[in-house]
């Protein structure tokens, strides 16, 4: 009897073994799905509930909500793009949720695993009836990013008198984003590579400089790297930090390549304009103030002169929602797949 145990353990262990041999010469199977987000839209229950148009697109104003939101993107848009638009009202704005699933276990039939949530900018030109491209990787969300910062970070500084950070922290995480945007099925469906804008740092001091951008505005450096700039570096992603046309504060800009001159000047504006809008409904502190940010700064969320808009939104449940889809993230695909993840995270090349 023991020898038959030892031999089907072998025998489990070769699967294993095979599986993950597998998985690596193959890679990770990407498959992406788009959605229309208007005021129609209703959230799925797979979508990623803390990114920011689910949690507008939700509750007896979601309507509204979605509505004024969107009308506040096109209309900073068309304040941007004013070059041969004397009505402010040339350009529509339309978007996408692009969301991405991984098949990771062929043979056990496990697939549409969630992944990455972004919003990709589609831009209509009313003048010449035509369609622009715009820039994917706005509202930029992913499970194993909320499983890092959520659940695997605060696991590990619990009890202890000082912060750290595990080791390897977001390793996997940038291999898979890595692994994405190198795929057939990124080149597919998007043209250029993402831009992933978020807020400045709260505990970090920004200068501004002398350079002057037609589009992003005028560009700030940071006093040092915050532990998200180190995380999206493992991603391939540098930042640079700017602060648009009648901005009132400097947003980080993450990006691959060349931020200057990758990109087209209506496709950054597409990017300002939509995530400039979330921020002002997220943290109004910093980007809805009433006062303009100085040469030097360091935002504030404490901040009280600020204007609120006219989209609710519930920062509290947000928070709550990142933790349970950390947890998530930990028992669906962390913790069964640890084994093959750490295997194929060991042999991921480009």
């Amino acid at each position: 009897m023991k020898a038959n145990i030892q031999e089907d353990s072998r025998i489990n262990e070769k699967k294993d073994i095979a599986n993950v041999q597998n998985t690596i010469k193959n890679e990770f199977v990407f498959a992406l799905k788009s959605t229309c987000l208007d005021e129609n839209y209703h959230p799925s229950s797979k979508t990623r509930l803390t990114t920011n148009f689910a949690n507008l697109a939700r509750g007896e104003n979601r309507q509204q909500n979605l509505r004024n939101a969107l009308n506040m993107i096109n209309n900073r848009f068309n304040a941007l793009a004013h070059l041969d638009n004397p009505k402010g009202d040339r350009y529509l704005l339309e978007l996408e949720i692009m969301t991405v699933t991984m098949n990771i276990d062929n043979k056990n039939d496990v697939d549409n695993l969630p992944m990455i949530e972004v919003l990709k900018t589609n831009i209509f030109d009313r003048k010449t009836n035509r369609y622009i491209d715009g820039v994917a990787g706005n509202n930029y969300s992913s499970y194993v990013r909320d499983y890092d910062f959520s659940f695997l970070l605060i696991e590990h500084n619990k009890n202890k008198s000082s912060f750290c950070v595990p080791e390897n922290f977001g390793d996997l995480h940038g291999k898979l984003y890595k692994c994405f945007v190198s795929s057939d099925t990124y080149k597919e469906h998007f043209k250029m590579s993402p831009i992933i804008c978020l807020s400045v740092s709260s505990n970090k001091t920004y200068t501004r400089t002398e350079y002057q951008h037609p589009v992003l505005g005028f560009e700030y450096q940071q006093d040092q790297y915050s532990l998200t700039d180190e995380y999206f570096s493992k991603m391939g992603l540098k930042v640079r930090f700017f602060m648009p046309p009648n901005s009132v504060a400097p947003m980080a800009f993450y990006h691959s390549g060349d931020l200057l001159t990758d990109y087209t000047d209506l496709g950054l504006i597409s990017s300002i304009s939509t995530m400039e809008t979330f921020q002002k409904i997220y943290r109004p502190e910093i980007y809805n103030a009433n006062s303009i940010a100085g040469k030097i700064y360091q935002p504030n969320l404490k901040h009280e002169d600020y204007s609120l808009t006219r989209v609710d939104y519930d920062r509290e449940e947000r928070s709550r929602l990142a933790t349970e889809q950390g947890k998530y993230a930990k028992d669906h695909f962390i913790k069964p797949y640890k084994h093959i993840l750490e295997q194929w995270s060991a042999n991921f090349t480009l």
